[in-house]
Protein backbone atom coordinates (compact mmCIF):
# COMPACT_ATOMS: atom_id res chain seq x y z
CA UNK A 1 0.00 0.00 0.00
CA UNK A 2 1.20 3.88 -0.96
CA UNK A 3 1.72 6.22 1.26
CA UNK A 4 0.20 8.49 -0.67
CA UNK A 5 -2.81 6.93 -2.07
CA UNK A 6 -6.18 7.92 -1.02
CA UNK A 7 -8.69 6.60 1.38
CA UNK A 8 -11.10 4.67 -0.23
CA UNK A 9 -14.27 3.69 1.22
CA UNK A 10 -15.91 0.00 -0.30
CA UNK A 11 -19.78 -0.35 0.38
CA UNK A 12 -21.85 -3.46 -0.61
CA UNK A 13 -24.09 -2.66 -2.52
CA UNK A 14 -27.29 -4.89 -1.25
CA UNK A 15 -27.68 -5.37 1.42
CA UNK A 16 -26.06 -1.78 1.62
CA UNK A 17 -23.53 -1.28 4.11
CA UNK A 18 -20.23 0.00 4.68
CA UNK A 19 -17.41 -2.97 4.31
CA UNK A 20 -14.38 -0.71 5.56
CA UNK A 21 -12.23 2.52 5.04
CA UNK A 22 -9.10 1.52 3.07
CA UNK A 23 -5.88 2.77 1.51
CA UNK A 24 -5.25 0.92 -1.75
CA UNK A 25 -1.70 0.51 -3.58
CA UNK A 26 -4.13 0.65 -7.17
CA UNK A 27 -6.97 2.31 -8.64
CA UNK A 28 -9.85 -0.35 -9.22
CA UNK A 29 -12.49 0.40 -12.03
CA UNK A 30 -16.22 -1.25 -12.37
CA UNK A 31 -15.40 -4.31 -13.43
CA UNK A 32 -12.63 -5.36 -11.70
CA UNK A 33 -12.64 -7.69 -8.50
CA UNK A 34 -11.65 -6.80 -5.45
CA UNK A 35 -10.84 -8.65 -1.92
CA UNK A 36 -12.50 -7.69 1.46
CA UNK A 37 -11.47 -9.65 4.73
CA UNK A 38 -10.59 -12.81 2.53
CA UNK A 39 -14.03 -11.93 0.65
CA UNK A 40 -14.00 -11.22 -3.32
CA UNK A 41 -16.43 -8.50 -4.71
CA UNK A 42 -16.57 -7.33 -8.25
CA UNK A 43 -16.49 -3.41 -8.63
CA UNK A 44 -20.04 -1.63 -9.60
CA UNK A 45 -19.32 2.14 -9.84
CA UNK A 46 -16.33 4.52 -8.83
CA UNK A 47 -16.88 8.26 -7.40
CA UNK A 48 -15.18 10.37 -6.31
CA UNK A 49 -15.55 12.92 -3.48
CA UNK A 50 -13.86 16.63 -3.62
CA UNK A 51 -12.67 19.33 -0.43
CA UNK A 52 -12.72 22.96 -1.29
CA UNK A 53 -9.35 23.63 0.03
CA UNK A 54 -7.47 26.99 -0.80
CA UNK A 55 -10.16 28.01 -3.23
CA UNK A 56 -9.61 24.67 -5.06
CA UNK A 57 -11.37 21.32 -5.34
CA UNK A 58 -9.04 18.50 -4.53
CA UNK A 59 -9.79 14.66 -4.74
CA UNK A 60 -10.35 13.97 -1.36
CA UNK A 61 -11.38 10.30 -1.21
CA UNK A 62 -12.38 7.61 -3.52
CA UNK A 63 -16.21 5.61 -2.86
CA UNK A 64 -15.95 1.67 -4.36
CA UNK A 65 -19.74 0.13 -4.17
CA UNK A 66 -19.51 -3.32 -4.87
CA UNK A 67 -21.26 -6.62 -5.35
CA UNK A 68 -20.40 -10.27 -3.93
CA UNK A 69 -18.75 -12.40 -5.99
CA UNK A 70 -21.08 -16.07 -5.65
CA UNK A 71 -19.66 -19.64 -5.51
CA UNK A 72 -18.97 -20.70 -8.87
CA UNK A 73 -21.13 -23.44 -7.98
CA UNK A 74 -24.12 -20.84 -8.53
CA UNK A 75 -22.96 -19.49 -12.14
CA UNK A 76 -22.81 -21.71 -15.50
CA UNK A 77 -20.04 -20.83 -18.79
CA UNK A 78 -21.83 -19.28 -21.54
CA UNK A 79 -20.21 -18.31 -24.78
CA UNK A 80 -17.29 -18.14 -22.64
CA UNK A 81 -17.60 -16.66 -19.93
CA UNK A 82 -19.42 -17.28 -16.22
CA UNK A 83 -22.42 -15.66 -15.82
CA UNK A 84 -24.48 -16.28 -12.46
CA UNK A 85 -27.66 -18.79 -12.47
CA UNK A 86 -29.09 -21.69 -14.28
CA UNK A 87 -28.81 -20.50 -18.10
CA UNK A 88 -30.75 -23.08 -19.37
CA UNK A 89 -34.03 -21.05 -17.82
CA UNK A 90 -35.94 -18.23 -19.72
CA UNK A 91 -35.68 -15.93 -16.99
CA UNK A 92 -31.62 -15.93 -17.19
CA UNK A 93 -29.95 -12.33 -17.29
CA UNK A 94 -26.91 -13.95 -19.11
CA UNK A 95 -24.91 -11.56 -16.61
CA UNK A 96 -22.07 -11.99 -13.90
CA UNK A 97 -23.72 -9.10 -11.60
CA UNK A 98 -27.36 -10.24 -12.19
CA UNK A 99 -29.29 -13.58 -11.74
CA UNK A 100 -32.66 -12.92 -13.12
CA UNK A 101 -35.26 -10.25 -13.24
CA UNK A 102 -37.84 -12.45 -10.61
CA UNK A 103 -35.61 -14.42 -8.49
CA UNK A 104 -32.23 -11.92 -8.45
CA UNK A 105 -30.91 -13.10 -5.18
CA UNK A 106 -31.28 -16.53 -5.72
CA UNK A 107 -30.84 -19.67 -5.93
CA UNK A 108 -31.72 -21.04 -9.29
CA UNK A 109 -32.28 -24.73 -8.17
CA UNK A 110 -35.76 -25.15 -6.68
CA UNK A 111 -37.02 -21.81 -8.31
CA UNK A 112 -40.64 -21.88 -8.40
CA UNK A 113 -40.70 -19.29 -11.58
CA UNK A 114 -37.69 -21.58 -13.65
CA UNK A 115 -39.07 -21.68 -17.13
CA UNK A 116 -36.53 -23.85 -19.66
CA UNK A 117 -35.88 -21.44 -21.98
Amino acid sequence: MSSNSLPTEVILSQPRSTLGHFYLDWQPQPGAYLEVNGQTYVVLERRHRYCLTSGKYQLHQIVLEVQAVHASADKSLLEGRWVLGDVTCKHNARSELLRCAINPCGPCKGCKDYQPG
